[in-house]
Order: C-alpha cells, then sequence, then structure tokens
C-alpha cells in the first residue's frame, strides 16, 4: 500500500479517536462552572448534586482526552518529519504555547479543583474551576490557529516559501488569522451543543425511569435550551466560515457541493441536497439540487457563480504546474452532509426539549425513552466536520504551499506505518471502550454515587 495514504489514514484514525473527546471536555466543562457557581451563590443542595455529578463524568472524559492526545504531537517527527522541518519555525510556535501556558494552568486549577473541597476557600475553589474553563479554551485556540496556518498559511516570509524551511516574520498575523477566529467559536460552540446532548440523553434516561427527578429534569431543561441556542449559533458561524471558504480554498467549497462546473450562460449556482457519485469519485450519476440556493447562501444574491471544480483544476495548474489539485470529493461531499443532516436532527431534538419545558410537560413526553440516541449526532457532526476541513484542503498538507506527498519522512516502509497502524487502533479502541464503558456506568449510577467521597471532597464534609 501507497505509505502516504498510510501515514494519512494513521493519522486520520488517532486524530478522530482523539476528537471523540475534546468537544465533550470542551463543552462540559463550562456546564460544569457555571453549576457549582449557582451552588456558590445560593448554597441549594441541588446544583452542588449537578456538579458533582456532571463534573465526575467531565474528569472521565478528560483523563482519556489528555492520554490520545499526546499521541498526536508525535506523529510530525514519526511520519510528518519533513512537514516538521519544513513548518515547524511556525507551527511549533502555537503548539509550544498551548502546552507550556494552556494545558497546564488548566491541569494545575484542574487539580485545586478536585482535591480542594473544603480545604480551600470558597472563592478559590470557584475561582480555580473557571481557570479549568479558560485554560481549556486558550489550548483549543491556540491549536486552531496552528491548523488554521496549515488552511490559510499567513504570517511568514514569502521568500522562505521556496526553501526547504518557512520563515515567521509577523506573529501578530498568525495570531489573527481570519480562519482561526472563525473557527475558535465554531469550535467551542460544537462543544457546547455536544455537552448539551450528553446531558439531555442521560437526563432522559433517568427522567423516564423516574429516578432523581429534581436533579434531571433541572439538567434537561439546561440541556435543551444550551443545545437549542448553540446548534443554531454554530450555524451561523458555519455559515461565516463557507464563505470563507469560497474565497480562500475554492476547490474545497466546489467539492462540498459537488459543483463540477458553472456554465457561464446559467447565472448562479445550485445547492446540493444529495449527489450520487460514479466509481471513480469524480464523477456524478445523478443528484437532487435546488438551483441558485448555493449563490444565495455564499454571497447574498441569486446570481453570483460559485467556482465548480474544473474551473478551480485549471486556475490552480496554472499557479502550481501541472497535478491532479482535486481532493476526494465524496469523503468532502458527505463529510458535510453528515455535519449539516445531524445539525438538523439536533435543532428538532433540542427544539422539542424546549417546547416540552415550556408545556412544563418534560416527565410526560412519550420520546424521552428514545433522546439517549441522540447522544450520537453531535459526534457525527464532529466528525463530519473534521473530515470536510482536513480532507478537503488536499492534496495539500499546506494549502497552497506543501503537498502532502512531500511532507512524509523519508525511508517509511508500507509495513512500518501498518504496524504502528494497527497498533495505535487497536489501542485507542481499547482506550475508547474504557471510556464509554465508566461513562455509561457513572451515568446510570446517578448523582447518588457521587454524593459522598467524590472528586477531592473528604468524606467528613458531608457529615
Amino acid at each position: 500500500m501507497d505509505p502516504v495514504l498510510l501515514s494519512r489514514l494513521q493519522f486520520a484514525a488517532t486524530t478522530i479517536y482523539h476528537f471523540f473527546f475534546v468537544p465533550l471536555t470542551l463543552g462540559l466543562v463550562w456546564v460544569v462552572a457555571v453549576l457549582y457557581t449557582l451552588y456558590y451563590r445560593t448554597g441549594e443542595e441541588k446544583w452542588k448534586r449537578m456538579t458533582k455529578f456532571w463534573g465526575k463524568l467531565f474528569l472521565i472524559n478528560f483523563a482519556m482526552g489528555v492520554v490520545t492526545g499526546i499521541v498526536q504531537e508525535f506523529q510530525f517527527g514519526m511520519n510528518w518529519s519533513e512537514y516538521s522541518r519544513y513548518v515547524g519555525d511556525i507551527f511549533g510556535a502555537p503548539l509550544a504555547i498551548e502546552a507550556l501556558l494552556a494545558f497546564f494552568m488548566e491541569s494545575t486549577f484542574l487539580g485545586i479543583w478536585i482535591f480542594g473541597w473544603e480545604r480551600v476557600p470558597k472563592k478559590l475553589h470557584l475561582a480555580s474551576i473557571w481557570m479549568v474553563v479558560l485554560g481549556s479554551n486558550l489550548s483549543a485556540l491556540w491549536i486552531l490557529i496552528a491548523n488554521s496556518f496549515m488552511q490559510n498559511p499567513v504570517g511568514y516570509d514569502p521568500a522562505s516559501a521556496a526553501t526547504s524551511r518557512l520563515v515567521l516574520n509577523d506573529f501578530g498575523v498568525l495570531i489573527f488569522n481570519r480562519k482561526a477566529w472563525l473557527a475558535f467559536p465554531h469550535t467551542i460552540l460544537a462543544s457546547l451543543t455536544t455537552a448539551a446532548f450528553f446531558m439531555l440523553g442521560i437526563s432522559a434516561w433517568h427522567l423516564a425511569r423516574k429516578q432523581n427527578v429534581e436533579i434531571f429534569k433541572k439538567s434537561f431543561e439546561i440541556a435543551a435550551v444550551l443545545g437549542l441556542v448553540s446548534v443554531l449559533l454554530t450555524g451561523v458561524i458555519g455559515h461565516e466560515q463557507g464563505v470563507e471558504v469560497m474565497q480562500s480554498q475554492p476547490m474545497k467549497m466546489a467539492a462540498i457541493e459537488a459543483l463540477w462546473y458553472n456554465d457561464p450562460n446559467v447565472p448562479g449556482s445550485d445547492f446540493s441536497i444529495i449527489t450520487l457519485f460514479d466509481s471513480t469519485g469524480k464523477g456524478e450519476v445523478w443528484s437532487w439540487r435546488i438551483p441558485r440556493l448555493l449563490s444565495l447562501i455564499s454571497c447574498f444574491n441569486l446570481t453570483c457563480e460559485v467556482p465548480g471544480v474544473q474551473q478551480v483544476q485549471a486556475q490552480y495548474e496554472q499557479m502550481y504546474g501541472p497535478g491532479d489539485y482535486i481532493p476526494p470529493m465524496v469523503m468532502v461531499y458527505w463529510g458535510f452532509r453528515v455535519m449539516f443532516y445531524s445539525a438538523l436532527l439536533m435543532i428538532a431534538v433540542s427544539g422539542l426539549g424546549v417546547l416540552a419545558m415550556m408545556r412544563k410537560r418534560v416527565e410526560q413526553m412519550k420520546l424521552l425513552r428514545w433522546f439517549p440516541l441522540t447522544i450520537l449526532l453531535p459526534y457525527l457532526a464532529n466528525t463530519g466536520g473534521w473530515i470536510t476541513t482536513e480532507v478537503g484542503r488536499q492534496p495539500w498538507i499546506v494549502q497552497g504551499l506543501l503537498r502532502t506527498q512531500d511532507a512524509m519522512s523519508p525511508n517509511l516502509t508500507s509495513g512500518m506505518i501498518l504496524f504502528t497502524l494497527i497498533g495505535f487502533v487497536a489501542v485507542y479502541a481499547a482506550l475508547m471502550v474504557a471510556d464509554v464503558y465508566l461513562l455509561v456506568r457513572f451515568a446510570k449510577a446517578g448523582p447518588d454515587a457521587t454524593d459522598r467521597g467524590v472528586i477531592g471532597e473528604p468524606v467528613a464534609a458531608e457529615n
């Protein structure tokens, strides 16, 4: 097999596994911090029990996210040393800041929060969980700044592009890359959506069994409102990202819509509801499209033309020389559709939850027992969005500067990569099973299992 393909599969596998944990951690920490703040301000026991219950699930997920994330950075030296050599002076800066500042801050204050119950002043204990929120969000920001350079390289000396190593000449431009500041709120809002549906599903499971009704009814209501608001705002930011992609990565936009060619005699571009591809993945068998809707979404008018795959291919050949600049169309197209249609379902589900809350009929909802299945929806959306973002950039690993096939470590054989690929997938699968087992176990046990001596609180403090 092709070593480049195997290396890409390995990085994709470990990233998808890691990204299983990240959004829930980023979103749930906000929820836990707000719940603990409500307990601090009111002193009501229900807020404390909710904080400890959801906090326990947050900690399980956080631990697994740390373990799976460590491997990510090692792969840059293992399989992608040429990439690391070329962009290391730029790409390494935000990653180093993320590790030395954001992650260490997050971990330190998380330790204070875990072991500080009844041991440190309440204001410090409250401040510690909010510092965890700050640290986790800063961590996400710096990683997205690094990733956004790959999508839209800025802040480097153009003269160094033709050499073996890029040179950073404007750190401010790198930090304020427009793509990063669109990706960051999109990621945080998607994480809040993930946390909301995680809470919604677990709360519905307990409510359907009439267990701890006061705790889980309140959790359900919070999750329903949070889910509806966050998924709608995620869509708004996602639209802005789409407009930016059309400008900086037109081939990705064309692949997302399976838009092959725009007839200059026909104004506007059509939005694809569903497209079936031929066996090559670069041809269309059948499609259902809404005329001019893509133009309306992208340009807020019905006449603008979004460049098609063939047009961008011709443009790239003039800019970069002969070659195939078309990404894997099927993966990009369906990755976006999985994300988009999952988001529509989440709007419907959270909307039903909010409606039931307004009618004060949450416990009587006939669909409650099906709500736990909706926990999967944000994970499908997150994975589909990641695939769209990263695969849609191909054949570039750094857009317009470095191709993926030129970024691999030399002298790696297919056998070597296949061995590590199988090993990583097996180990990560075991971690995934362990994480799901622990989450399910403690989620089913409910707040009663976390009422005594949990999250660092001394047992004596409960007496």
